[in-house]
């Protein structure tokens, strides 16, 4: 974004790398001796931003007029907290509340539509979802065309005796089409100018009633203001309906994007949202492979978000048994070698004299027959539980791989869900870390059960859990004493997260001085904190969706399964925080689509620049800004761009946006 006061925005810009910078320097050096205990406004503001995404206007006091220690206690236990006013603003998303088989269903997948197309599904009755089929059906149907078209095009290029004929008709082909699209892009223009006239209800109705090459034409120009106008007033299951002409698919994964982030912002449970936040990353799955574009939704709902501060086993089972996670990793594919299913790929592998067909590998076994896949295992091991250093071996790896054959799902692209399969699992005894995990034919499953058992309470994965939960509350290198603590609570409490949680924020290394915003944000943190801090309201998240994917940080996209770094290096570099300025500059400015924002109230009737920049100081940072930082600001406030005079006006109140923008995109902001 061109901003009008480049001048003052490079200063700052400049100010800020250098801050961060020394904040890097800082926190990497371990002999820097605590400087005294927080007073109560600073141990309210730390708490307020480690265990939550940021302080908005009025929760420090809220915080210390119930006593810090109270209100962690009472973040431990969200189920006390009401947070009806958040559910009210998830409503409209209807996604969110359904199974993946009803996601499917109202959302069809290509796989679906193709089924309907051939005859061998039926149409839904439902008037709605029937015109999403049939536009689906349509736009199935038209791509089908095509390829033959072309398919067609190509044959007819061999034959040259009619070329110049062929060529002409071509070309005359090709202008009528032309044309004729063209005629059509006008009349449905037409129809859309036509449809913002009518009630929202009798809108829907109209819509409706138009062809699938109009629908398909009016929901893709559903973007920006034309969208805002045209889903103007409708509920949740019309704006659904309208954006599922066009994309169906599209509209489950935007909704999960945008919930995530409206949840983070406006949820009272904010500990239990940071949770979710951290144990999503720690089990972390891609969004865009494949089926798990539908999978995810049931994945933190119903895996990840009941057991984010319960026990480690509760929640490492619920996440084994996701068909989100067996799809990402490929162990519903997973074969035992001496299963019946690879042995009745063998057999099936012979010819008629009885050798064996096909590519074999060196023990005489064709290829396909061996079909374990040891993701999971590997996964399971290095990232889930023990650690990369938790003196697992690649025999161990194998044998946890061969104990979760048969764990699969029952047609992914359906919505299916998670389904054993015996046929595919390996037979025998396992021995996994020393340990021999007897094989049960009667429940094969059962072995499955038994090593997240044996993993969950292992003190290796103790304390690796504790040490990732101290290097995102704490630093983004712990205190070893404070991380033993951790685990010795970890193994005493049976794995209890929540008892856990609370031997950290008893500790005396969480609140030390010199952990005082002294972690950097991710950009997800920066951008919520933003959000918060202000006091913007939230209409509409999809920019701020996009603003995430351009600050490298796109929801739910981090493609291997290590999921997204927690520590300051990944995130501090020029060009990141050239885009956190930007989008800082942009939100308090009011530019932030979706996003509604007023600097001037939060400023709290400032008549000068001064008297803006010391308000807005304490509102957004709570005063602790650097001498740097509120000089560097200070010196440009009479730029005619900040104080806004006028000749005629020598009394016109400053920019608090502009302002505002410049503290939000300080090094102090950028620290939580």
């Amino acid at each position: 974004m061109a901003m009008p006061f480049r001048r003052l925005w490079l200063l700052v810009f400049a100010v800020l790398l250098a801050g961060l910078a020394i904040t890097q320097f800082a926190l990497a050096r371990k002999t820097v001796p605590p400087t005294g205990a927080m007073d109560d406004q600073k141990r309210a503001v730390h708490a307020l931003n480690r265990l939550t995404f940021g302080p908005r206007p009025g929760d420090l006091d809220r915080v210390a007029q119930m006593g810090v220690d109270k209100w962690i206690d009472l973040q431990l236990h969200p189920e006390k907290i009401d947070d009806s006013a958040l559910n009210v603003r998830l409503a409209a998303f209807r996604t969110l509340r359904m199974s993946t088989h009803e996601l499917v269903e109202n959302f069809p997948t290509r796989e679906i539509i193709k089924q309907v197309s051939d005859g061998k599904a039926p149409m839904p009755g439902d008037p709605s979802l029937h015109a999403v089929y049939e536009a689906q059906i349509q736009r199935y149907d038209d791509k089908q065309a095509r390829k033959a078209e072309k398919a067609q095009q190509n044959a007819g290029k061999t034959a040259s005796a009619h070329g110049e004929i062929a060529s002409d008709v071509d070309a005359i082909q090709a202008d009528a089409n032309y044309q004729r699209r063209r005629e059509e892009m006008q009349a449905a223009n037409i129809k859309l100018l036509e449809l913002l006239d009518v009630p929202p209800d009798q809108r829907m109705k109209e819509i409706l009633k138009l062809s699938p090459e109009d629908q398909h034409f009016i929901a893709n120009r559903a973007h920006g203001p034309k969208s805002d106008a045209l889903m103007g007033g409708m509920d949740g299951k019309q704006k659904e309906t309208l954006l599922s002409l066009n994309n169906p698919e599209q509209v489950v994964v935007d909704e999960l994007l945008q919930a995530k982030l409206l949840r983070a912002v406006y949820s009272e449970r904010q500990l239990d949202e940071v949770m979710t936040d951290f144990w999503f990353n720690h089990f972390n799955i891609f969004i865009n492979k494949g089926a798990d574009r539908f999978l995810l939704t049931s994945y933190e709902r119903d895996a990840i978000r009941p057991h984010v501060l319960g026990k480690f086993e509760d929640l490492l089972v619920a996440t084994a048994h996701s068909p989100a996670m067996m799809f990402y990793l490929d162990n519903w594919l997973s074969v035992g070698p001496h299963s019946d299913v690879a042995l009745g790929i063998l057999a099936n592998a012979r010819d008629q004299h009885g050798r064996l067909r096909g590519s074999v590998n060196g023990k005489g076994k064709p290829k396909q027959a061996s079909g374990l896949n040891e993701n999971y295992g590997r996964e399971l091991m290095e990232l889930h539980t023990l650690s990369v250093n938790g003196g697992y071996s690649q025999k161990d790896v194998t044998e946890v791989a061969k104990v979760f054959t048969g764990w699969t799902i029952e047609r992914p692209n359906l919505g299916g869900g998670f389904k054993f399969e015996p046929r595919m699992h390996e037979p025998g005894d396992k021995i996994v870390l020393g340990h021999r995990i007897k094989w049960n034919q009667q429940n094969g499953e059962k072995e499955g059960r038994e090593v997240l058992h044996l993993l969950a309470h292992n003190p290796k994965t103790a304390h690796f859990v504790s040490q990732k939960l101290a290097m995102r509350f704490v630093s983004d290198d712990p205190p070893p004493t404070l991380v033993d603590r951790m685990t010795k609570t970890y193994l005493k409490k049976d794995g209890d997260i929540r008892e856990v949680l609370r031997t950290m924020f008893k500790s005396p290394e969480f609140w030390e001085p010199r952990t005082y915003r002294a972690k950097v944000k991710t950009p997800f943190e920066f951008v919520v904190s933003a959000v918060r801090a202000s006091g913007a309201r939230v209409d509409d998240a999809r920019q701020l969706v996009g603003t995430l994917n351009n600050m490298g940080m796109p929801l739910y996209g981090m493609m291997p399964p290590t999921g997204y770094s927690m520590k300051a290096d990944t995130w501090v570099n020029s060009s990141a925080l050239l885009v956190r300025m930007n989008f800082s500059l942009g939100l308090a400015a009011g530019n932030v689509h979706g996003v509604s924002i007023d600097p001037v109230q939060l400023a709290a009737g400032a008549t000068d620049g001064q008297q803006a920049l010391a308000r807005l100081e304490d509102t957004l940072l709570a005063g602790d800004v650097s001498r740097q930082t509120h000089d560097t600001i200070s010196k440009q406030l009479q730029d005619p761009k900040i104080t806004q005079r006028r000749l005629d006006d020598p009394v016109h109140p400053p920019n608090a946006g502009a302002i505002a923008g410049l503290i939000l995109g300080s090094p102090e902001f950028q620290k939580r």
